[in-house]
């Protein structure tokens, strides 16, 4: 029986958004408690409220570049090896972040597992745009949503010492 069209590419989009609702456990049980009533945090820090939209658009986006990427491959070869292997990683990476900083507040921890995940975007955007400049395009948000993070976390990190006993 062969799938519809339009499955893998729906399929590739909501895979993401699985350790976002994952993680979204870890930070529920934690903002309040923790995050905003024992956390320094910078001026410039975005509202609690925008990391849903933003994270929705994200994962959504990044998951539709992974299937641009397997379906210029032909699937699952040698060619999408690299690609969908950093992608993989990236995802994975992602995903381990949340407990990391909101589950076990291992704020230097986290600090170098986002930098991690920073490099493994850097991958995807570079090994993706031979295949599929869309792809690689569609990873950018969320290559200027780390880094932006991850400068957010690290000030998070340095300005609560007591915090950063890892």
């Amino acid at each position: 029986m062969v799938c519809p069209t339009w499955v893998p590419p729906v399929l590739a989009s909501v895979l993401p958004h699985f350790g976002g609702f994952g993680g979204a456990i870890f930070t529920a049980k934690n903002v309040k408690s923790w995050y905003d009533a024992e956390i320094k945090k910078p001026s410039w820090r975005p509202p609690n409220w925008l990391f849903a939209p933003v994270w929705t658009g994200l994962y959504t986006a990044m998951g539709y570049a992974s299937y641009l990427v397997w379906e210029s491959c032909g699937g699952f070869n040698d060619q999408s090896l690299v690609p969908l292997g950093l992608y993989g990683t990236q995802l994975a990476l992602n995903w381990a972040w949340t407990p990391i900083f909101f589950g076990w507040h291992k704020l230097g921890l986290a600090t170098i597992e986002i930098g991690a995940t920073w490099l493994a975007i850097v991958g995807c955007v570079v090994t993706f745009h031979p295949v599929s400049k869309t792809a690689s395009y569609l990873m950018l948000p969320y290559l200027g949503w780390v880094s932006f993070a991850s400068c957010l976390c690290f000030w998070i990190w340095r300005n609560n010492p007591s915090k950063k006993v890892d």
